[in-house]
């Protein structure tokens, strides 16, 4: 315990002191918050370490995924005022995300007025559609940071909540498959871009990812051990966040899990008071949830009526603003059938962001430099979540056959829901899409070790098809800004890159075949 405090409090005096010089307002006022907040967590932290069993790999990436969130998000509140867009009222206060600016400068005025914090639920404000990020930042401002608005203080909780489902992921990782799983699959959830952005911003996106992990260790745990008290305080506060935070999340995530247990028959039980928990829980998500969306005008009366009718309008809207602020999609839109229209958006948003576009399009150096990181992240993780499907016949018993596939199309569901709710757009798709990053993360990790163990041949071939996208994608976008190469339609492009991938494919069927004579 004295080690322990030894270290924790030179950390967090050092952490606070530096971090507080960057919130603004009266400096000791910044500190003392903050000096509090960086103990309580590395505290936290410090004990889920050693919870975990102290292996050195883990410490490292607690230590560095911490570090990035809260440098990232010290430097786009700096810069964003400086070299982001001068006409952005967002971007001048240093926000990424307009959303986050809504909801925050919102929490911080529910803060200064009289009204109790539960107030955030009532939905008379729709800067938080479900009001438990609303209640949580006001809270934060009204007790923690009253003399002042200071965004970095929601951002340093954030930078928490993101570091802290490490070691809960980290432990599910390692009873899934072994800590070589537990390693790979953890750098990939906590260096991910994507994550590291929403780590370090006043977004719901950190806390969702790590309630996902905590709720599936805490799965996993309980089922190993049914008495194990830890995993059914774990599964039962991660549900209940949840709810607060997203009940859209929560119903994904409870139907995920109540499938995940099933599929494992062999290996747990699950009794009739399972069941009923699981359809009580799912039966108040869905309540909250349609409560939530029924402030908007819709026609249906129940609420499973309310959130399909919702869900419906949020995609056709989606894909209005995605044709509306595109030349070339309207384009696009007029020469094609419109029931191709929502299968198109759906594939553009899987490609987004798009890096060609992230490295060739004018911007300032610092959208430059952050739209290049998530692209890069998100166009190394692909090839992996693809040639997870592949690897799954190889997989060694039938119950992992069953994990895998379903880990598989769980992420694979995700993505493509995330890609047509977000009709396409390069900011919603990627933040939509890395909620369910365990899952994303567990399966890359485990077709990485695939191929390492078995070298299968469709991972170099998913990679190459990847390089010829990239490559006549690059000479688009360096056409359409620049016009130092002709510039070929959309429908060609899609041709070439179509005809060249099947050529690689069949070459290398043919190249395998004859090696094998």
């Amino acid at each position: 315990m004295f080690t322990k405090t030894k270290i924790t409090i030179p950390l967090s005096l050092i952490l606070a002191a530096i971090f507080a010089f960057f919130e603004g307002g009266n400096y000791i006022f910044a500190f003392l918050p903050a000096v509090l907040i960086f103990f309580l967590g590395i505290s936290t932290l410090y004990a889920l370490w050693q919870w975990t069993g102290k292996p050195k790999k883990l410490l490292w990436i607690l230590a560095l995924a911490l570090l990035l969130r809260l440098i990232s998000a010290i430097a786009l509140h700096i810069l964003l005022p400086i070299n982001g867009y001068p006409d952005s009222e967002q971007q001048q206060a240093g926000y990424v995300f307009y959303d986050a600016f809504r909801r925050d400068t919102a929490a911080y005025h529910l803060a200064q007025s009289d009204a109790p914090l539960i107030t955030a639920f009532s939905q008379k404000d729709h800067t938080d559609q479900y009001g438990g990020l609303l209640a949580f930042s006001a809270g934060a401002y009204r007790y923690l940071s009253p003399d002042a608005h200071r965004p970095l203080l929601i951002s340093l909780f954030a930078a928490f909540a993101a570091t802290l489902g490490i070691p809960f992921f980290w432990m599910a990782a390692k009873e899934l498959g072994s800590e070589k799983l537990a390693q790979a699959a953890t750098w990939i959830f906590a260096l991910y871009p994507e994550s590291i952005l929403m780590g370090s911003s006043q977004m719901r996106e950190p806390f969702l990812i790590s309630f996902i992990a905590l709720s599936l260790w805490a799965l996993i745990a309980w089922q190993k051990d049914k008495g194990n008290r830890a995993a059914q305080i774990g599964l039962g506060s991660a549900f209940l966040a949840m709810l607060l935070v997203s009940p859209a999340i929560a119903i994904i995530t409870l139907i995920f899990l109540i499938v995940f247990a099933l599929i494992q028959k062999s290996n747990s039980r699950i009794s009739a008071t399972h069941i009923i928990i699981a359809i009580i829980l799912l039966l108040l998500s869905i309540f909250l949830l349609s409560s939530a969306l029924g402030t908007t005008k819709l026609n249906a009366n129940t609420p499973l009526g309310i959130i399909l009718e919702w869900t419906e309008k949020a995609i056709q809207w989606d894909i209005y603003q995605l044709e509306r602020g595109s030349g070339w999609v309207q384009k696009l839109f007029s020469e094609m059938p419109t029931a191709l229209h929502i299968p198109f958006v759906t594939s553009y948003g899987l490609t987004q962001p798009v890096l060609p576009a992230a490295i060739i399009e004018p911007t300032t150096l610092t959208w430059k430099i952050l739209g290049i990181l998530r692209a890069a992240g998100w166009y190394a993780l692909a090839p992996f979540l693809l040639y997870g499907l592949f690897t799954l016949p190889k997989q060694d018993s039938p119950l992992e056959r069953r994990v895998w596939t379903w880990f598989g199309l769980g992420s694979w569901f995700w993505i493509i829901l995330a890609s047509l709710r977000a009709g396409g757009d390069q900011w919603d798709n990627p933040r939509y899409r890395v909620i369910f990053l365990a899952l994303q993360a567990l399966f890359a990790a485990q077709a990485w070790i695939m191929h390492r163990e078995n070298r299968g041949v469709w991972l170099p071939r998913l990679l190459s098809i990847e390089v010829i996208f990239l490559a006549f994608f690059t000479q688009w976008y360096a056409s359409r800004y620049y016009g130092r190469f002709d510039t070929l339609s959309f429908g060609t492009i899609v041709a070439w890159i179509l005809s060249l991938s099947a050529l690689v494919v069949i070459g290398d069927i043919i190249r395998i075949h004859k090696k094998t004579l």
